[in-house]
């Protein structure tokens, strides 16, 4: 779909009579997307729908081995608009999908042949990978803001790009849990932010699976879950226990070194009894 031309159709303008996207920009992917490749109803507010908007790249906020998260303002010309990060899943050539095969257990690919391809590594199987752990990672998003978990709004998916809220202020996003320097009774509020997300992971069925303070950002007090696309379904995968007791082991050694002790073994118990 031509963004450009359905905008001007929409309102019975001619295509040539609106300006283009400079250099760094692009006409809004949203009015391309499909339904089911958009975030969950009511959406945010402040979420920019509008066809004639563009998104402008503001920079890297972060590289990875999987994937790169850029910042992109996407605005009518001249207007204010949002900020969102664009996560974007590592091309054929240069993605480095080190996943466990355990997070896989309970899951399938609609094609035996993409699974196959995945599991020989091939070319074609990386680029697989890529849209695969992009599209577990929006619906555990998706999923996960619905059960009440504390995620960035999953805003749309495109291909291997996840767009989602940005958390943070002006262009610097906000610091890892890990990156503050909080220590003893400052950390009584976050921990019980991380203990609710883990029972809200429960409730709804699912296990964050790789929980640690590098993937909770701190953004005015407020605790937010990042990094989900290895999201376990309890349901469905035998090792979903073990999963769950070492993200609770985890968060819970990362406070005791800081200060605040926080008994491990009782807090899985209690996560464990929102599953049944």
């Amino acid at each position: 779909m031509n963004d450009r031309r359905t905008f001007a159709s929409a309102f019975d303008l001619s295509p040539d009579s609106l300006d283009e996207p400079g250099p760094d920009q692009r006409w809004s992917t949203w009015p391309s997307s499909m339904p089911t490749e958009r975030g969950p109803e009511p959406r945010p507010d402040w979420l920019v729908t509008a066809a004639a908007a563009w998104d402008t790249e503001l920079g890297i906020v972060k590289t990875g081995k999987e994937a790169d998260v850029f910042l992109l303002e996407r605005a009518i010309a001249g207007e204010s608009g949002c900020r969102l990060a664009a996560k974007r899943y590592r091309s054929t050539q240069h993605s480095d999908f080190h996943r466990s095969g355990r997070y896989e257990e309970g899951r399938r690919m609609e094609s035996s042949r993409d699974g196959r391809a995945v599991q020989k590594k091939s070319a074609y199987g990386r680029a697989v990978a890529a849209g695969h752990w992009a599209i577990s990672e929006f619906d555990a998003l998706c999923r996960a803001w619905d059960a009440g978990v504390a995620v960035p709004y999953p805003v749309q998916i495109s291909g291997t790009e996840i767009l989602m809220e940005f958390v943070g202020d002006d262009r610097t996003a906000a610091p890892r849990l890990a990156q503050t320097r909080l220590r003893g009774a400052e950390l009584a509020d976050p921990f019980d932010q991380v203990r609710a997300v883990l029972l809200a992971f429960a409730r709804g069925g699912f296990v964050h699976g790789d929980l640690s303070a590098y993937n909770l950002l701190l953004h005015h007090g407020r605790v937010v879950v990042i990094d989900l696309p290895q999201v376990v379904d309890m349901a469905f995968n035998p090792s979903g226990a073990d999963f769950l007791h070492r993200d609770v082991v985890n968060v819970c050694t990362w406070f005791a070194r800081r200060g605040f002790e926080a008994d491990a073994e009782a807090l899985f118990a209690d996560v464990l009894a929102q599953l049944w």
